[in-house]
């Protein structure tokens, strides 16, 4: 499956997933703009933070040709339609569901779904899944993802998800993880921007270390 293109530029660009997990409206300019001006591209609104359509559309407008915003904990198909109405263009689920695929690619938005098994991962392909979650990344393993990545074809791109670290981001890297999306070690809810900077920086000097030996 071809990732969408606006995805593809924004993952090309940075492949770190902000996952603002608890943010609020009247938060969420302050911290969006602090990743962006860290070198982040990509950003997801769980979506049992509050009120977060409103937030999602309020970071969508803001940001329009510096980074796509989208949704997580996407369980439904309904909701898709409700992020892509807020302006939202990456659909991202803790799990593997084949009516959210399904319904996120009939609109034309990137489907990030998580999975923990091959079992998982090949179905999530074959509903139509633009890249892969591993989640929760810090319950499996290095290994296990490069043992996952002997199997899955090498075209999908798998992201870490779940305790990735600036220390550690190297270790996934070197697994096959071709992205990362940062929870907790990047922002939890009521962080201010200032601190979400400098754990943004922290994150992108340390991609970017491991791009240059890589």
């Amino acid at each position: 499956m071809t990732l969408p293109a606006d995805f593809a530029d924004a993952f090309a660009t940075c492949p770190l997933v902000a996952i603002l997990r608890g943010v609020r409206p009247d938060e969420i300019d302050a911290v969006g703009d602090a990743l962006v001006d860290a070198g982040f591209t990509l950003i997801e609104v769980p979506l049992n933070s509050p009120e977060p359509l409103k937030s999602i559309e309020r970071l969508a407008a803001r940001l329009n040709g510096r980074a796509i915003v989208g949704a997580g904990t996407v369980l439904e198909p309904a909701q898709v339609r409700s992020v892509q109405q807020a302006g939202g263009r990456i659909i991202v689920s803790p799990n593997t569901d084949a009516d959210v695929i399904s319904a996120t690619v009939s609109a034309g938005l990137a489907s990030l779904p998580g999975y923990f098994t091959p079992s998982e991962a090949f179905a999530a392909l074959k509903a139509g899944a633009h890249a892969l979650k591993l989640f929760p990344a810090e319950g499996a393993s290095s290994d296990v993802l490069k043992a996952h990545r002997a199997v899955l074809p090498a075209e999908v791109p798998v992201l870490a998800v779940g305790g990735v670290t600036p220390a550690t981001l190297a270790t996934w890297r070197k697994a096959g993880a071709r992205g990362f999306g940062l929870g907790s070690a990047l922002y939890r809810a009521g962080m201010d921007a200032s601190q979400v900077s400098k754990n943004a920086g922290a994150f992108v000097a340390a991609w970017r270390e491991d791009s240059r030996g890589a």
